[in-house]
């Protein structure tokens, strides 16, 4: 082995080095914000130099304050007074917004909180886990349920969220067709299992609810039931029949992505949500993001684009679902074809998963 190899560093050995979690570092290479030194062309190992470090450190802090990835480039690699005037923007955008959650906090603090769902009793196969961890699984898969009488009447276990317990894993799963949402906890203690139950939407938010109190949860599946130890309180939720889809065959049968779309979730949501009033939502690829729509002038944003220009159709209301369930400053829309389902995932949660289909513009 030469020298330079024996300089390099895994993914795992420089994530550790500078703070940064294994699947953020592959987010920053795919969207070319830090590129590994060296790619094994056999394995697809990426390898990192320890002059990297210094790079990497501001990468994190960056993204520790919040900052867009596509503001963080200009702070990386423009020049000192580009660089100030974004972060001075990014100072009083962030002074806004936490004055405004300020408010709301206090708004919510100064109501009255909702009753916890009544405790049941059981046993079955266990996985502790993080309160707040659990409630934020939730909050993304849920709106990938069905929503309306007549979707959930025809298929009824839509309107479930799928409950997984295997081994060190608990995974959470919805979909209503047009969007899967697949979201794994790693649990810190487990046994028993594998199991899987249907529950009911309206439940699993219920016991989101109070696990959110508690700074760690033990959930409980069998036959009967599942139940969530939350403090001295064991809260029972019974579960629902049917047959929930196969997820994982629609996830291994994905192609590999020939595009790539990173920009701010902020300001695509923002775009989004004013033409949630017509049929179709159009994005368009090039050097920067074109959101169009009927009864709306066009939107342009910052945004890193890779592969060839692409031209992308979807129902605003179900894009803007997937946007809500991301998590960061950032998103990333990976496809590879216009009429294939589209990935939308973020840097700060590799664990979360979301597939959007396009539509057929009239």
């Amino acid at each position: 082995m030469d020298e330079t190899t024996e300089a390099v560093l895994s993914i795992g050995a420089f994530a550790r080095r500078v703070g940064l979690a294994p699947s953020a570092l592959r987010f920053y290479d795919d969207c070319g914000v830090l590129r590994p030194a060296h790619v094994d062309e056999v394995t697809g190992y990426r390898f990192y130099e320890p002059g990297q470090e210094a790079r990497a450190g501001l990468v994190r802090r960056l993204r520790e304050a919040g900052l867009p990835l596509v503001d963080a480039l200009v702070v990386l690699d423009g020049d000192e007074e580009e660089a100030r005037a974004v972060l001075e923007e990014h100072v009083r955008r962030s002074r806004d917004v936490a004055v405004a959650a300020r408010e709301a906090a206090e708004g919510i603090l100064g109501g009255s909180r909702p009753a916890s769902p009544e405790a049941g009793c059981g046993h079955g196969a266990r996985a502790r886990v993080g309160g707040a961890e659990f409630a934020g699984a939730v909050r993304q898969v849920a709106p990938a349920v069905a929503a309306g009488a007549e979707a959930q009447a025809e298929f009824p276990v839509l309107a479930r969220v799928l409950l997984e317990l295997d081994g060190p894993e608990v995974r959470l799963v919805a979909t209503d067709r047009f969007r899967l949402a697949v979201r794994t906890l790693r649990a810190e203690a487990a046994e028993g299992g594998p199991r899987q139950v249907l529950v009911d939407v309206g439940a699993m938010r219920g016991l989101a609810a109070r696990a959110l109190r508690e700074a760690e949860v033990t959930i409980e599946v069998d036959q009967d039931g599942v139940r969530v130890r939350a403090g001295d309180e064991r809260l029972a939720v019974p579960v629902e029949g049917g047959a929930f889809p196969d997820y994982r065959t629609v996830l291994a049968g994905l192609p590999l992505a020939a595009h790539r779309i990173i920009t701010g979730r902020d300001g695509l949501r923002a775009a989004v949500t004013g033409r949630c009033g017509g049929p179709a939502v159009a994005l368009r690829t090039g050097e920067r993001l074109v959101v169009s729509g009927p009864g709306a002038v066009d939107s342009t944003l910052p945004a890193i684009c890779t592969g060839p220009p692409l031209d992308l159709a979807f129902d605003p209301v179900v894009l803007l679902g997937a946007l809500d369930a991301a998590v960061g400053p950032d998103v990333l829309l990976e496809c590879s074809a216009p009429t294939e389902p589209v990935v939308v995932r973020s840097a700060d949660q590799g664990s979360f998963t979301s597939l959007v289909m396009p539509v057929r513009r009239a």
